[in-house]
């Protein structure tokens, strides 16, 4: 379940699933792309009115945290760093495809495994990406993007 609610809490419905989805964001447990129940179905699932999560889907979106898609539906968006927004949303679309072929979370994270491996063994570095460009060599001077 995306959040849930606590009916006795004195925190009003609609603010309990904001501050649910924004945690959710901040933990990594939803990431740039994340498709959202509709309106409807996540009033259905905690038993409230629709216009409180209407209400709490426009407070995300005031917020940035979450983008209306028309008629494809409500998404997370993007976060402040953009290079890491856009590989959210490419393994979110990438999980799409798989699961539409047929797959589960253990092949899909197999072929994740194997293709991080590479052909005859090498191995995608263990370290997070170094999205800025400020590496260094082993002596702590600056090589940047044209390697010093």
């Amino acid at each position: 379940m995306l959040v849930s609610i606590d009916g006795g809490s004195a925190m009003p419905p609609y603010e309990q699933i904001v501050c649910g989805v924004v945690d959710a964001v901040r933990e990594g447990n939803l990431i740039a792309g994340t498709k959202l129940p509709t309106v409807r179905a996540l009033a259905g699932e905690l038993r409230i009115s629709p216009n409180t999560v209407a209400r709490a889907y426009r407070e995300l979106e005031a917020k940035g945290l979450i983008e209306t898609r028309g008629r494809l539906g409500t998404f997370v968006a993007p976060g402040a760093d953009p290079v890491r927004g856009r590989a959210e949303s490419a393994a979110t679309d990438f999980v799409a495809q798989l699961t539409g072929l047929g797959y589960g979370a253990v092949e899909i994270r197999f072929l994740v495994e194997a293709a991080l491996r590479g052909p005859e063994g090498s191995r995608v570095h263990e370290q997070p990406a170094d999205r800025h460009d400020d590496r260094k060599d082993k002596q702590g001077t600056d090589i940047g993007e044209h390697g010093g």
